[in-house]
């Protein structure tokens, strides 16, 4: 069983960041920056509160006897209790011989065109510990985007306002950064888990390094960009922000109108509609914060019973960083024009020039990692860079459309057709959108031991509960 050093880094992040925030706000109340201490605040305890409350609903707290666990959460020591909960869980593995297991089976990736299934034994400890994992998995990406993303921009845009950086300030941007592109590390390798939730997936060490290194060029090159165009443009900026989040966060609900799918009924059986529509609504919410800063791995479909697209599109991507890329320089052009003296010190057209291809150093590596480093590769219908060349040539083709009374000449006098001219794949393009077939709960495991098979042999590993169990074999 391994470690859970996963959920060791993040209640260790979350704590580092909720200390050095609240030091440095009480040095905001000494120096009477109320404002400053007042935001500080906000993008510490909200995000704080929001993982109190995710992991309370996952764990379905609310429904078990467990006064002192909520007592615990309400005073936002939450994360900490389930830290310290799943390393005794660990710890106690293999000391007592347990009674009930459940039989998991996994597909391995293909390597030689042959797909074998491997079965293994889990038991209720480890069942429990991957649950551990799924809910910190949930609550980093949380914690990343809806409070280290706002808090890092704010105490950047107070640097560049103020003209320096304190010991403080300087910590909590660092800690910020770190939480930021540990959470869109964490929110990468949750979407494999679920896509891929039938195949035994082994994430290797340069797949860690690559998505980190994409991460922190995009995210990073992404706040500078927003706090450059804020410094200048304060009252712009907030159009900015708003049109982002209106266009994410309304995405999916345009998707689900369309698809006229039914209302989705299966994310707790204890939810009324109402309960149903704010979770969807947060969830919505923070697929918005992620595409703020960077690209969602996760991609939400409400009309799909697991509320997850699993399909690979590299239209929706290619698409996205193209939009993203012609806003961030036309921000950063925005900045050049009407910036200050202030600004006097630097050179401009540099610094523009630095942060373009630092965000395409980013996309650089994002190829990198799904061309050569993804461990479900051999799994794509199409690879990166063909869904990028397709969509280009796409492009191409819209940007160089004849107009309307040339296409009327065309169409009068057609030429005759020859057998070189060129047949359309139409079987390779129906395939490309294909889904992988696999199934997902959103309140359960995405690790190894998520995809129980119910074949009157096990237990659900997830929450320990017993399914056409018998008692394991001396």
């Amino acid at each position: 069983m391994r470690l859970p050093s996963s959920i060791l880094v993040s209640v260790s992040l979350f704590t580092a960041e909720t200390t050095a925030a609240l030091y440095l706000s009480s040095t905001y109340s000494s120096a009477g920056d109320r404002i400053w201490q007042g935001l500080t605040l906000l993008f510490t305890l909200v995000p704080s509160v929001l993982v109190q409350l995710t992991l309370t609903f996952i764990h379905r707290d609310l429904s078990r006897d467990k006064p002192l666990v909520l007592l615990l959460h309400i005073l936002q020591l939450g994360p900490i209790v389930r830290c310290l909960e799943a390393f005794c869980i660990y710890g106690s593995v293999g000391r007592v011989e347990e009674p009930y297991v459940s039989i998991t089976r996994k597909k391995q990736i293909p390597r030689g065109g042959q797909c074998e299934e491997v079965e293994r034994q889990v038991g209720q400890a480890e069942g429990k510990l991957v649950t551990h994992r799924a809910a910190f998995a949930r609550t980093t990406v949380i914690q990343a985007f809806l409070g280290s993303a706002p808090q890092l921009t704010l105490q950047l845009y107070i640097c560049v306002l103020q003209r320096g950086v304190s010991i403080g300030r300087g910590t909590l941007m660092v800690i910020s950064l770190l939480s930021i592109v540990y959470g869109a590390l964490r929110c990468n390798i949750l979407a494999i888990k679920i896509k891929y939730d039938d195949y035994e997936v082994d994430v290797r060490p340069m797949a860690y390094v690559t998505i980190f290194l994409w991460r922190s060029f995009e995210i990073a090159t992404r706040v500078v960009v927003l706090v450059l165009f804020s410094s200048v443009l304060q009252l712009w900026i907030l159009p900015v922000v708003l049109l982002n989040f209106v266009v994410f966060f309304m995405y999916p609900w345009i998707l689900f109108w369309i698809s006229h799918s039914p209302f989705p009924e299966n994310i707790e059986k204890t939810l009324s509609r109402v309960g149903t529509t704010i979770v969807l609504c947060m969830l919505t919410f923070l697929y918005a914060g992620i595409n703020m800063f960077c690209w969602s791995a996760v991609q939400i479909k409400l009309s799909d019973p697991d509320l997850i697209n699993k399909s690979q599109n590299w239209y929706r991507m290619a698409v996205y960083y193209m939009l993203r890329f012609i806003e961030n320089a036309s921000l950063l052009l925005l900045w050049y024009v009407y910036k200050t003296d202030f600004y006097k010190a630097i050179c401009a057209p540099l610094l523009v020039l630095q942060l373009l291809v630092a965000y395409a150093i980013g996309i650089f590596f994002m190829m990198v990692f799904y061309q050569f480093c993804h461990p479900c590769r051999r799994l794509f219908s199409s690879s990166l860079t063909e869904g990028f060349w397709d969509c280009s040539s796409l492009l191409c083709l819209m940007c160089d459309s004849p107009s309307p009374r040339s296409r009327g000449a065309t169409l009068d006098s057609p030429g005759p057709a020859t057998a070189s001219d060129p047949v359309p794949d139409t079987a390779s393009d129906a395939s490309f959108y294909q889904p992988n077939d696999t199934t997902y709960d959103m309140l359960d495991d995405t690790c190894d031991a998520s995809n129980e098979r119910d074949d009157g042999r096990g237990v659900g590993g997830v929450n320990g509960e017993v399914r056409h169990s018998w008692p394991r074999d001396s």
